[in-house]
């Protein structure tokens, strides 16, 4: 069993920044991929990046490309999203989730993850 707890989500303008932390826990954390999603109001849940249980490989949708970056700490057991130049079009509950999959096909099947936190809001407007 793993839990994961996210944190870091807020208002913030259009343009701004902000940094959400998932900490991990459970037993053999280390070995399962972990990645970031997204659910806005009436629309299905995204895959935003995804990263391998050892950070060696990354996955970001398009949407996110250049603006956010999914690093993990191991010794801390956090894995991290830092989001800039964020737009309206990004605000939604976002999830951290894990499981032992490839980080592509995490990130394309949030329906075949096993693991997920609570979420945390994230609101971007002026």
């Amino acid at each position: 069993q793993l839990q994961l707890v996210e944190s870091g989500g807020g208002l913030v303008q259009p343009g701004g920044s902000l940094r959400l932390s998932c900490v991990v826990s459970g037993d053999t954390s280390d070995y399962y991929a972990v990645g970031w999603f997204r659910q806005a109001p009436g629309k299905e849940r995204e895959g935003v990046s995804c990263t391998s249980s050892r950070g060696g490989r990354t996955n970001y949708a398009d949407s996110v490309k250049g603006r956010f970056t999914i690093s993990r700490d191991s010794a801390k057991n956090t894995v991290y999203l830092q989001m800039n130049s964020l737009k309206p079009e990004d605000t939604a509950v976002y999830y951290c989730a894990a499981d032992t999959m490839d980080v592509q096909v995490m990130c394309v099947n949030p329906r075949l993850v096993g693991y997920w936190g609570q979420g945390t809001q994230v609101t971007v407007s002026s």
